[in-house]
């Protein structure tokens, strides 16, 4: 072998070496100068909330007040708690609250799942409820799963003074997880009265809207806008990370959504107790009062009459305006109120669509009422000849014809 090249190679080593120790030479004087990471914020300073004491261990919660005018887009939260029995009874098939004056809970929960069962958690539960003469506004958090006996312990105690409680989608979502919860953790969920505005916001706004989701109607109806805010679905995955990193960055803004989520039902039962009180009755569009008129329906049929007669005055599209003539007729008929059952009936005839039921309705009290066979045969005969124009389907075809053979025989007897 060439002894120049035995000779090298400790040259070419050393050379590396001394490089090697250069570069850590750098590397230390930089670490040197870059100022140390600040530690990430406490969760509880990050969300604005305090460690508190339950009777099984600790849990985080956040408090915030709220003014009775305090406006949560159109609507003063102060409506929402001053809404009369009758008028939140109007809302729910369970009818009025249980006691004259209600204390409500408005709740709210973010889950570890979006499809409920016994492995999901409700790690989040937002609650608002009026507090003298100001709104209170509490979050319940778990920081671990392991913290959920403090949790079910501090809502337990929570929801004990209250005679209701105010939900979006509730009786199918949140009370029955809930409920299993308490379940699992050995305890009773209370029996409560409660409103689901998921049913009468459908009623109000289910021909208006595309969905009847709570987002759309905060922006649709309240006028809110949130901002920065966090998709519901994401939330689960949201509080996974946390549980896996214990990294707190991303919940404020989980905090946000369900703190806007219980602010916004609130607001909303403000909305349709006005609403449904007859305030501003001018602001509403025809869909809106057909659709408090059928929540008027069970409570008040003559409040609901009145609001069907307000939706067709401010203008309905033809097929739900024929379908509010009906209503009102039906209620007219069960009144004895022939003349205004009438009137209805004949418009309902005039309709773009051919429907068999004004038509029968008016042969019925022709017949029936007046005691003039000869007006209902021709309502009859009128109602057949258009039905075969518009290929109405056998059975309203076989059931009119059959009709008309009836007054023809009758009128023969006369």
């Amino acid at each position: 072998m060439d002894p120049d090249l035995r000779l090298d190679r400790p040259l070419v080593s050393t050379a590396r070496t001394g490089t090697l120790e250069e570069l850590r030479a750098i590397i230390r004087r930089i670490e040197r100068r870059r100022p140390p990471m600040p530690a990430p914020a406490p969760l509880e300073a990050a969300v604005g909330g305090v460690v508190e004491e339950t009777d099984h261990g600790q849990i985080l919660g956040v408090r915030r007040e709220y003014q009775l005018d305090h406006r949560h887009g159109t609507e003063l939260l102060d409506h929402a708690f001053a809404a009369a029995p009758r008028l939140l009874g109007a809302l729910t098939r369970q009818g009025p609250p249980p006691s004259a004056q209600p204390r409500l809970l408005f709740l709210d929960t973010e889950t570890t799942g979006l499809s409920g069962g016994t492995g999901t958690y409700a790690f989040l539960v937002g609650a608002a409820y009026l507090d003298a003469d100001r709104v209170v506004l509490r979050q319940l958090f778990m920081r671990d799963l392991a913290e959920e006996p403090a949790l079910l312990s501090a809502l337990g105690a929570l929801i004990q003074g209250f005679d209701g409680v105010v939900t979006y989608n509730g009786s199918a979502f949140d009370l029955p997880l809930l409920e299993t919860r308490f379940v699992l953790g050995r305890r009773r969920w209370p029996e409560l009265w409660h409103l689901d505005l998921l049913f009468p916001s459908r009623r109000v706004w289910s021909a208006r809207f595309i969905d009847c989701r709570l987002g759309t109607l905060e922006s649709e109806v309240l006028r809110y806008r949130r901002e920065d805010d966090v998709p519901g679905a994401m939330i689960p995955a949201l509080y996974f990370d946390y549980l896996r990193r214990r990294q707190s960055a991303a919940l404020p803004r989980v905090f946000a959504h369900n703190r806007d989520d219980v602010l916004s039902l609130v607001a909303l039962t403000a909305w349709l107790a006005r609403a449904l009180d007859g305030r501003e009755a001018s602001e509403l569009t025809g869909v809106e009062h057909a659709g408090l008129a059928r929540l008027w329906e069970r409570a008040d049929p003559e409040r609901s009459v009145d609001r069907y007669r307000m939706a067709l005055a401010c203008g309905l599209a033809a097929g739900e305006a024929e379908r509010v003539r009906l209503r009102v007729a039906r209620w007219e008929k069960r009144r004895a109120r022939w003349e205004a059952a009438c009137a209805l009936w004949e418009d309902a005839t005039r309709a773009p669509a051919f429907t068999a039921q004004p038509w029968e309705e008016l042969a019925k009290f022709y017949e029936h009422r007046a005691a003039d066979l000869g007006a209902a045969r021709v309502v009859v005969t009128t109602a057949l000849e258009r039905a075969r124009r518009e290929r109405a389907s056998e059975r309203v075809l076989g059931d009119l014809s059959h009709r008309l053979a009836r007054l023809e025989r009758r009128l023969g007897r006369s």
